[in-house]
């Protein structure tokens, strides 16, 4: 953490010196109520005379000092917040700067859920632990040593009493510490499993409506939660058993304390009211302090815990290096895979194997196939969303490894089924991967995608809010401004991943008839469950059991391919046939 710390060291410095500064007027004042008390109140040195004038002069220095203290722990307070909030804000920039490199294994291994958590409720405890650290722990310390220290001042046989005492105190506090420790790390792991339930529960709400789910979803939350609160419990019945037992041992001090005070009073040892006073009031700045450090060390075993989860995603390393090729090339557009075969992490089966094919600039190829068959697995290879268990992948003919990453997806549009929208305005959602676009390439591309007949009907056009995940849009509508997305990029290869499902055969027709006259020199690459959507392509590419088991155009694959021939007479039915 000191990578953090130190940038902010000189606003950890000053807190430290006002906490120090503010410690110091608490540790003063029982002394100085120790001689208001001997000498303005009993007289003890003027034979039992007061002194009025001793007690205005003490009791001014002593408000004097009370402002003093409570000015320096106010701009501790400051210090310690701006050291705090900007540690954590660093923190939490650099988490999801590197969340945004990790590839897709990646995010599913640590889950959305987990990853939310740490960036939020994580980073949070780490923010607190930073500042109890330097704020709390220079209190206590200073209070707790700071009391001994004055109390053997004071009076010797008073310090031994409170130092017999120490070993116990620390002791009782290690032995809570100890067992509440192992709790923490397992308490922000039920609130991963909470926030993951959230987010599913939320993004799914209306399939748990349809399925008529409510009950079987409320009951797994309230499982996950009873989890969670049941180890908070644990946590918290911990520190309620040492809290009292904290109390009993320094409320037993104080007794002895006055014990001891009352007979060196009765021997005439010099011991004065003021003086058990006093020494009372450090007892209990030091069971303060004791009792702070219960709180603090709590706040640090939590903290410390979330920030071993926070580290995990900070040097957490992408999987997918970078190459250095910066994407100049000769070629546009071509597309190879050179005896390929994939299979996803852990799994160890292949989803595809040994596939060989080669898309030609400016091509229109389909890719067709059962479901599962690979064929959404196939083209995440190209923008290497994944990289190759074996063979390899060449954007216009260079290795995708060897480039830079966002070289090579310059180079590439997606559009996926599962239309991916942004609560920004449908202006702002098209522009997504071209934010330099202007209104008139924006309502072009819309055009080009049949979605700008509906947005003219929205009251502001493209200025229409989209709501959460495009909840305020229809199926089909979601689909055209991702199309339109893709457009507008502008890209070298266009692919579009079952990205019309939702559309009617007569405006998907538009579409594609628009896309080839506006960019016919795009390389487009066509995953479709539809005959009607890639019949026109100019191959046809058939997946079966993860290899390729024919490539032609449609009256090829309907003369040479079983399967090819299945899916048509499937969908299209005798009649559709003899029509064609």
């Amino acid at each position: 953490m000191w990578k953090y710390l130190k940038r902010y060291l000189p606003y950890a410095i000053l807190a430290a010196l006002f906490m120090i500064c503010e410690v110091m007027m608490d540790l003063i004042q029982p002394e100085i109520m120790s001689k208001i008390v001997d000498d303005g109140v009993l007289g003890i040195k003027t034979g039992g005379v007061g002194d009025l004038h001793l007690i205005l002069r003490l009791g001014l220095i002593m408000i004097g000092l009370v402002l003093f203290g409570g000015l320096c722990g106010s701009l501790n307070n400051v210090f310690v917040h701006m050291t705090g909030q900007n540690i954590g804000n660093k923190i939490r920039k650099d988490c999801f700067r590197n969340i945004m490199t990790f590839s897709f294994p990646q995010v599913d291994r640590f889950g959305t859920g987990s990853l939310v958590t740490r960036v939020t409720n994580d980073i949070t405890q780490v923010q607190n632990f930073v500042s109890q650290f330097v704020r709390g722990m220079i209190r206590t310390s200073m209070l707790m040593f700071g009391s001994i220290f004055f109390m053997f001042r004071l009076n010797h046989q008073f310090g031994l009493i409170v130092l017999c005492a120490f070993p116990l105190v620390v002791g009782c506090l290690a032995f809570c510490l100890s067992k509440a420790n192992p709790l923490f790390s397992k308490l922000q792991a039920h609130l991963d499993k909470i926030n993951a339930i959230m987010q599913e529960d939320i993004s799914g709400i209306r399939m748990i409506k349809a399925c008529v789910r409510e009950v079987y979803e409320k009951i797994r939350f309230g499982k996950a939660n009873g989890e969670l609160i049941k180890t908070q419990l644990q946590v918290l019945v911990i520190f309620a058993f040492m809290n009292p037992v904290m109390n009993i041992l320094m409320n037993v001090v104080v007794v002895l304390i006055l014990l001891a005070g009352s007979y060196q009073v009765e021997a005439g040892m010099g011991t004065t009211p003021g003086n058990i006073m006093a020494a009372i009031t450090y007892t209990t700045q030091l069971l303060n302090g004791i009792l702070m450090l219960v709180m603090l060390f709590q706040n640090i075993s939590r903290g410390i815990a979330s920030w071993k989860r926070v580290k995990e995603i900070l040097h957490s390393s992408p999987e997918l290096k970078d190459g250095a090729f910066d994407g100049k090339t000769e070629i546009c557009g071509q597309i190879e895979f050179r005896d390929v075969s994939f299979a996803y992490p852990g799994t160890g089966k292949n989803v595809l194997s040994h596939i060989n094919l080669t898309v030609h600039p400016g091509e229109t190829v389909a890719v067709m196939g059962a479901t599962g068959c690979g064929k959404t697995t196939l083209i995440n290879l190209i923008p290497r969303f994944y990289d190759v268990t074996e063979g390899t992948v060449l954007v216009d003919g260079v290795d995708v490894r060897e480039y830079n990453q966002t070289a090579l997806r310059d180079k590439v549009a997606v559009a996926l089924q599962k239309s991916e929208l942004f609560s920004e305005t449908i202006a702002e959602n098209i522009a997504w991967g071209a934010p330099d676009a202007d209104e008139k390439a924006i309502c072009a591309a819309a055009v080009v995608a049949q979605a700008d007949s509906f947005i003219g009907k929205t009251k502001v056009g493209y200025h229409t809010a989209v709501a959460e995940r495009g909840m305020s849009l229809s199926g089909g509508q979601k689909q055209r401004i991702s199309i339109a997305r893709a457009i507008l990029k502008n890209a070298e290869i266009l692919i579009f991943d079952d990205s019309t499902s939702a559309l009617d055969l007569r405006t998907e027709a538009d579409l594609y008839e628009a896309l080839n006259k506006t960019a016919p020199q795009s390389t487009k690459i066509i995953v479709a469950q539809r005959i009607a959507s890639v019949r026109r392509a100019d191959r046809i590419v058939v997946l079966e059991n993860g290899g390729i088991g024919a490539v032609g155009t449609h009256d090829e694959l309907m003369y040479s391919c079983q399967t090819y021939r299945d899916i048509y007479d499937s969908q299209m039915g005798e009649e559709a046939e003899s029509h064609a």
